[in-house]
């Protein structure tokens, strides 16, 4: 009998140091990545398995296929991980012509994208664009595993770039609207607009000044998000999704987004500081306006992370100028004392040594400061 109770006590002690020696997980805490079409599905488990150790919550996986998302999904859960099927939904390519936005200038973006070659979107407004995006949006809420179909892209091309990227295209950062990548003056959306206002905004000497004209754009989004997100809740699923920060200091006017009147269950709101160059504290202040703008729903702020933190001074992209592992406590305290409920990083595959480290160590001390 002695020898039995000193085996369970001895047991006891063992889940007690591992349970004390694992990160803290009462704060949500979601990694966003893209799998390759060749990616083993055995890696892809021993990555889930790093990654939960280390105190991550939640996956936003982007997927190429279904059975991908299938297996992927299962795998995910295996861990105790949640998992959001990460779906672009304007940027498509090799779709029909006619379904593609056309910008000011009377170009269709699958032809002349704006700013990049992959820069093709769809036209929300288009009822063949949201029939056939709801569709597979549906496949995807019909495999067991997944938790949340999570839409990105859900926006125009950014009319206006934020300020680094500016930069990096050689725009002036005037906070004007650039014609190439204003969109859609195709003929459905100005005819619906002409029936709607009375207005000809192809008459219009300057489009960009007509108020209703960027309300009616905001608008198609929010009716496509309130579609899809209708029929994907029809059949027992959530939905996240990805926007631009704000969204009145930023998603609004640079792409559209008035996503304050979309119902969905998650927010994941694009925090990139180093796309506006900003500083950490900057993270308070946006976090704090888009607590207030979805009120209930919850809000992960997106952060991004930084590949050559290692290597300063060197000429760095944006990418690199992201969230270093001395940054990490900052920018995940900053966005939680603004009332995001959790933080989601882009991405893992950028995460060093360093990173995890500083992640462990920020999610337990924030967690005993609750």
């Amino acid at each position: 009998m002695r020898i039995k109770n000193i085996f369970h006590l001895s047991i006891a002690a063992v889940l007690l140091m591992a349970a004390c020696s694992r990160p803290n997980t009462q704060i949500p805490v979601y990694v966003w990545q893209i799998i390759s079409d060749n990616m083993d599905m055995d890696s892809l488990q021993h990555c889930f398995q790093s990654w939960k150790s280390h105190g991550i919550t939640g996956v936003c996986i982007e997927t190429r296929s279904l059975e991908q998302v299938r297996k992927a999904s299962a795998l995910a859960h295996a861990e105790g991980l949640e998992y959001h099927a990460w779906i672009p939904s304007m940027l498509r390519k090799g779709l029909p012509h006619e379904w593609y936005a056309v910008n000011r200038l009377g170009e269709s973006s699958d032809q002349h994208p704006s700013y990049v070659a992959n820069y093709r979107f769809l036209d929300p407004a288009n009822p063949d664009v949201q029939e056939f995006l709801k569709q597979q949006y549906l496949e995807i809420a019909a495999i067991p595993d997944v938790d949340y179909v999570r839409l990105d892209f859900i926006r125009y091309p950014d009319v206006i770039l934020a300020r680094a990227l500016s930069e990096e295209f050689g725009l002036e950062d005037n906070h004007e609207e650039y014609p190439p990548a204003d969109y859609c003056y195709c003929d459905r959306c100005v005819e619906t607009f002409l029936t709607q206002t009375g207005i000809d905004i192809r008459k219009e000497e300057k489009p960009e000044k007509v108020a209703e004209w960027a309300q009616f754009r905001c608008d198609q989004l929010t009716l496509f998000v309130d579609r899809m997100a209708r029929a994907i809740h029809e059949v027992g699923k959530k939905v996240s999704v990805d926007v631009f920060p704000g969204p009145i200091s930023y998603a609004e006017h640079m792409v559209r987004q008035q996503w304050n009147q979309w119902v969905v269950d998650m927010f994941f709101p694009m925090n990139y500081h180093e796309y506006y160059e900003e500083d950490l504290d900057w993270l308070t202040s946006v976090v704090a306006e888009e607590v207030e703008a979805a009120g209930h729903t919850p809000i992960m702020s997106g952060l991004s992370i930084s590949e050559s933190w290692q290597h300063p001074g060197q000429p760095r992209s944006l990418k690199d100028r992201g969230i270093t592992p001395e940054e990490m406590e900052t920018a995940i305290a900053n966005s939680l004392k603004a009332g995001a409920t959790g933080v989601c990083f882009l991405s893992p595959s950028r995460m060093s040594d360093e990173h995890w480290k500083a992640l462990e160590a920020a999610l337990k001390n924030l967690a005993n400061q609750k």
